[in-house]
């Protein structure tokens, strides 16, 4: 089977691994997006999926917009039986989904119909959820609308952030697209259209989802820092500064005394641990705190430095 292979990030990688090391599979080459300036340097890097394409000696093409006449030239000359495309970052233009025989066929880390979107692990994840999965899919004109070929659900433990449970989803991905490309070429597979009215979306992440809100129960706000990880992290505010925190949930009865009637975000040192008040009369101990500008430190190191004086919020301007 004659395949192209279409994406961008980490998540992508352990699939075209795998289609690699299978003889029935031909990976005829590979499109991924251009070279973009990465990390605190801004210095231009190749994506994850560039780095593997290279590294095996495959043909690498970097279109600035998949939609440009070229592409279709290109990809007619391939002559590929499918492509595969996994977090490519781009919007496939109709007029190019006929080309391959077997469709564009898409990896997305969700049981649809529910979490079609961008950032369907990390809204899982804040959302409470404990079970989601992978769903291969072959795409149409819509967002994560085509018929639905295959999927494998994958339990969400209760302290996974949202690298880790990415991590595991993508290597659970990966023999199941091989499956899923077999199937379709023996056509043993009945693909199966998606209830559209129990859809849910997980939309582009935005920096403001990272702010905490302190009136949420502290378990909602553990969600969001496991599933905001590590961008955009979970965000407040101290004396007028931004910080970034970690903490996790600890009733009440087991953990601090904080006072009567306290406000979410109240501070309280007690027992060398930093704990904060929650919505509900929850309290959540916090582990880490990183001041904007500053390295992270251990919550203890940073009531300590800050002497705290009774009755601080975080969340105050």
């Amino acid at each position: 089977m004659r395949i192209v292979f279409c994406g961008t990030p980490q998540f992508a990688v352990p699939t075209l691994k795998h289609l690699l090391a299978q003889s029935d599979f031909e990976v005829v080459g590979v499109i991924t997006q251009p070279d973009r300036p990465r990390g605190r340097g801004q210095e231009v890097s190749f994506s994850p999926v560039k780095e593997a394409a290279l590294a095996a000696k495959l043909p690498v093409h970097q279109p600035e917009k998949i939609r440009a006449p070229e592409v279709q030239e290109l990809l007619r000359g391939l002559a590929p039986d499918c492509i595969v495309i996994i977090a490519y970052g781009q919007i496939i233009p109709a007029r190019l989904l006929p080309i391959p025989k077997l469709g564009w066929i898409n990896l997305h880390a969700s049981l649809l119909p529910k979490y079609r979107g961008a950032a369907p692990i990390n809204w899982a994840i804040v959302n409470g959820e404990t079970r989601t999965g992978v769903t291969t899919m072959r795409i149409d004109a819509g967002m994560d609308t085509g018929e639905m070929l295959v999927q494998r659900g994958i339990e969400i433990d209760a302290k996974e952030t949202a690298p880790e449970l990415a991590a595991r989803m993508s290597e659970s991905g990966a023999p199941l697209m091989a499956e899923t490309l077999r199937g379709l070429a023996a056509g043993t597979i009945a693909p199966k259209a998606q209830n559209h009215a129990e859809a849910s979306y997980a939309p582009m992440l935005k920096k403001e989802d990272g702010r905490i809100d302190w009136k949420r129960p502290e378990i909602e706000i553990y969600n969001r820092m496991r599933g905001f990880a590590p961008w955009p992290g979970a965000y407040t505010t101290f004396r007028g500064q931004t910080c970034h925190v970690w903490g996790e949930p600890m009733s009440k009865e087991g953990g601090a005394r904080l006072p009567s009637g306290a406000s979410p975000g109240t501070l309280l040192s007690e027992r060398n641990e930093l704990f904060i008040w929650c919505g509900n009369a929850t309290v959540l101990c916090l582990r880490l705190v990183k001041v904007e500008g500053r390295k992270p430190v251990k919550a203890t190191d940073f009531a300590n430095g800050a002497r705290l004086k009774s009755g601080e919020r975080f969340g105050d301007s």
